[in-house]
């Protein structure tokens, strides 16, 4: 085999590129929080806990009966194509396989027409997206990104000390990328996500290319695509290809089912992912996925059924829903295009996620910029059903009169996409 990944970056620097993360756990904080055994910013409504990676303290699973739709995960799970690679790869295990990444990595860069070294696997895209935004930011590089959106970048920034311009959304809830270039003449990034969390909502490519080619220099624009085949506009990864300023963002947990397997890709100029390597160390003991990891992901971008099944499933339940929720006479946010909406509930969000909780239906949190909606992650239609009867239900009763207290619940722990990838 070659012994480069492509021009520019070797196979040593690659590995420590995947590896980075590992090396840099006490500065990242969904990797910090994996080391010290809590999260670097509390989740709301708990002390501690991530998903199952600490002890959790003294809050409590959810029963096995609730309907989980608070982390945006994909119920249907790995597709069976990709089952049937894990399963054929993992007697192949006791052997580290290499090739096996370079396989992955080559039916990615295949798809999305990028040359050899434009693209880096790692398990999940958490941990990349931390080094995406911790490589560009820092106290003379600020972050600019929107509000409301996916926390993990104003985080990051909180991390490395780097100044935060939070930017409202739109009329239309897109980034609002003019906007944003006024926020600071000179920022080290911009973080937009597309489809945005929590909204689902989309910012048109053509204003992200904008923003690309009006940015000052030296900025990077970094496009989180966690939930892009949801959607029915373009991709970004082709400004990658035109080697633009650009890192984008993509994961296997959402449309694949991958969430509990771990894999994801950073996308961008062998340049920028070598720049992982300055806010993290050698070491590959985390950032390392394995062979089964990597075949599963393999399998799921070779599967030409998976992502438009997968993706009318989605729309048709999320639309079923929403209609249901409007002629109800409900509030929702228009224009999802992701496996999530927002919903408003005349009431501050954690205290009707309480109330949801008695009613077995575990759904997800809300944001400062919009305390009075809870996004819910769309489920399969017997799930929608029972959100849609406890949904009524809580709508029903008076506002101020629910809350953990008077609910009598125990603290419980719901599964956020915080602490993912």
């Amino acid at each position: 085999m070659n012994s480069t990944i492509n021009t520019g970056v070797s196979r040593r620097s690659f590995m420590r590129i995947l590896g980075a993360a590992s090396a840099a756990a006490t500065s990242f904080p969904a990797f910090a929080a994996i080391q010290q055994g809590a999260p670097a910013v509390a989740p709301q409504g708990g002390r501690r806990g991530m998903g199952g990676m600490s002890d959790m303290g003294d809050m409590h699973q959810l029963p096995t009966d609730t309907v989980i739709i608070s982390s945006n995960e994909n119920p249907l799970g790995p597709a069976q194509s990709a089952l049937t690679a894990i399963c054929t790869t993992a007697s192949l295990g006791g052997r580290y396989h290499f090739d096996e990444t370079m396989k992955t990595l080559t039916a990615f860069n295949e798809q999305f027409g990028l040359k050899r070294g434009y693209s880096a696997l790692f398990p999940g895209s958490g941990g990349p997206l931390d080094l995406a935004l911790m490589s560009n930011i820092g106290p003379d590089k600020p972050l600019v990104y929107g509000d409301p959106s996916y926390e993990q970048g104003p985080r990051a920034a909180d991390t490395m000390k780097a100044p935060k311009f939070a930017v409202p959304l739109t009329a239309t809830y897109a980034h609002d990328v003019k906007a944003m270039l006024k926020a600071h003449p000179s920022p080290g990034a911009y973080y937009i996500v597309n489809p945005n969390n929590p909204t689902g909502t989309m910012t048109p490519k053509e204003d992200i290319v904008w923003l690309v080619n009006n940015k000052p220099a030296g900025s990077v624009v970094i496009i989180d695509e966690a939930y892009h085949h949801f959607s029915n506009d373009d991709s970004c990864i082709d400004l990658v290809a035109q080697d633009k300023d650009v890192i984008v963002m993509r994961t296997f947990s959402k449309i694949y089912g991958m969430a509990g397997l771990r894999a994801g890709f950073a996308v961008a100029r062998p340049d920028l992912l070598q720049r992982f390597t300055t806010v993290g160390g050698p070491s590959r003991s985390l950032a390392s996925i394995s062979i089964a990891s990597s075949a599963g992901a393999r399998a799921s971008l070779q599967d030409k059924d998976l992502v438009p099944l997968r993706k009318k499933i989605n729309s048709d339940i999320r639309s079923e829903t929403l209609e249901f929720l409007t002629k109800k006479g409900y509030k929702i946010v228009p224009g999802s295009q992701g496996n999530m909406f927002m919903v408003d509930v005349k009431r501050p969000g954690h205290e009707f996620q309480q109330a949801m909780l008695k009613e077995s239906v575990a759904i997800g949190r809300s944001w400062a910029a919009m305390p009075n909606y809870v996004r819910v992650t769309v489920g399969t239609k017997q799930e929608m059903a029972k959100f849609q009867t406890a949904f009524v239900k809580c709508m029903d009763m008076t506002p101020g009169t629910v809350n953990g207290a008077a609910l009598h619940l125990p603290e419980f722990h719901v599964p956020s996409e915080l602490y993912r990838g």
